[in-house]
């Protein structure tokens, strides 16, 4: 049996042995007397009833709605299956909820919607607004992935984020930042093309703009070719991204001369050598297709060695990981109550993510990676996702952001005390 077929084999052992799935809830309260019952249930839970009746606000006090996420998706592309269905999502759903947990302490119900209609997709999640502290959408495809966003954000009043793009907007952005600074250029300068037109492509794009980087310098490319304003099929948030700066019919081969960055969300193997060789003198080349990166690892650094290369996988250096981000995000947003997470605070996630990656690393985290080496340079852009720092970083700077930018509903006073009780939940 081969690699991949120990994988399969071991992947789907995991996930049916014992109690089938990966997550499960538990009362948080003493159940053991026939006291705890009735204060849990008949007749004690009604007097909660009317103490939030009374002050909706209450919700946050008696029940777990400050601490509970809905993971919704529709399942229309999945990782990198595509559309698989509400069903088949199921999995990656449910190992989100698990991230969240074991990361920020945030609880999870997932909830996998069986259409494709925005209208009602829209209204599902609004039915249940009153459930949750906030909402991750997650694996549903584009264009409708933007306008679903974009709707529950203006009509719901808990933060929402699709994770597919501004996940990896964040830790991408923060992964060029480091790079950028690490071999000396200056983001408002680099020429930029981007592979992939997607969710996450326009996402971290829209991010890197707000970083500094210039959107003439910046040169997109979707399936049919270069995002140009002389063409008519450009959808989704395509146009925001069109450029004139080089002919439509340029190819991505063309386009890559003498470019500095490389940021790919597409598919595998679109980038080969040749293509690598006409980039710029210490090139910056973000490979994250997943599972298979759009130029494998060995063969990029076989072909040049100054350039800074990360994917989305963990077998290799810098990992584009969105739990670098999500959970943390969440987390300061669900405790200062945000209604919203809006850019200000992805861009705070950012700048924390980028400066812990520059502090010295925990030996915990070189021991989980057996790599005593682990230092900030070009194989260490971003923080691993075991690193423990990352709770009290991250999440401190966005609920910050959220305060300063008046989206708090329940504004932190002393930061020493909340950065202690983040530190607890990991504890338990």
């Amino acid at each position: 049996m081969n690699l991949k077929s120990n994988l399969k084999a071991d992947a789907l052992h995991y996930h049916a042995k014992g109690r089938p799935g990966k997550i499960e809830v538990i009362p948080s309260k003493e159940t053991a007397t026939q006291r705890d019952l009735t204060l849990a249930y008949s007749p004690g839970v009604a007097d909660p009833c009317l103490a939030i009746a009374d002050n909706p606000e209450d919700v946050y006090k008696y029940t777990a709605k400050g601490n509970l996420v809905a993971v919704i998706s529709n399942g229309t592309a999945v990782l990198g299956l595509g559309d698989i269905g509400p069903a088949a999502s199921k999995p990656v759903m449910e190992g989100k909820g698990l991230l969240f947990k074991i990361y920020a302490d945030i609880d999870v119900f997932d909830l996998e919607i069986n259409t494709k209609n925005v209208d009602d997709f829209v209204k599902t999640v609004k039915l249940l607004e009153h459930t949750f502290g906030g909402v991750n959408l997650e694996d549903i495809s584009a264009p409708e992935c933007f306008e679903i966003e974009d709707r529950l954000k203006a009509e719901l009043d808990i933060p929402v984020m699709h994770d597919d793009q501004h996940g990896t907007a964040v830790i991408s952005s923060a992964a060029l930042l480091n790079s950028l600074e690490i071999v000396g250029k200056k983001i408002e300068e680099v020429k930029i093309i981007v592979n992939g037109a997607g969710a996450s492509a326009s996402s971290c794009t829209h991010l890197y703009t707000m970083l500094g980087a210039k959107k003439e310098n910046i040169y997109m490319f979707d399936s049919k070719g270069l995002i140009h304003p002389s063409r008519t099929n450009l959808d989704g948030r395509k146009k925001e991204f069109a450029n004139d700066g080089m002919d439509v019919t340029v190819s991505l081969s063309d386009a890559l001369e003498g470019a500095d960055v490389f940021v790919g969300l597409s598919k595998g193997n679109v980038l080969t050598s040749a293509m690598l060789k006409r980039m710029a003198k210490d090139c910056i080349v973000f490979a994250m297709a997943n599972p298979t990166p759009e130029i494998a690892y060995e063969e990029a650094m076989a072909t040049r060695d100054d350039l800074i290369f990360a994917t989305g996988r963990s077998d290799y250096p810098n990992q584009v990981n969105n739990v670098l981000g999500f959970p943390y995000i969440f987390r300061g947003a669900l405790d200062v109550r945000s209604k919203v997470i809006n850019d200000e605070m992805k861009l705070a996630a950012v700048y924390a993510l980028a400066d812990l990656a520059k502090l010295p690393v925990p030996q915990e985290v070189k021991v989980a990676y057996n790599d005593d080496s682990l230092a900030f340079g070009r194989e260490y852009i971003i923080p691993k996702p075991v690193d423990p720092r990352l709770l009290k970083s991250v999440a401190p700077a966005v609920a910050k952001a959220a305060m300063e930018t008046g989206v708090a509903k329940f504004p932190i006073e002393d930061w020493e005390d909340y950065k202690e009780a983040l530190e607890k939940r990991l504890q338990k």
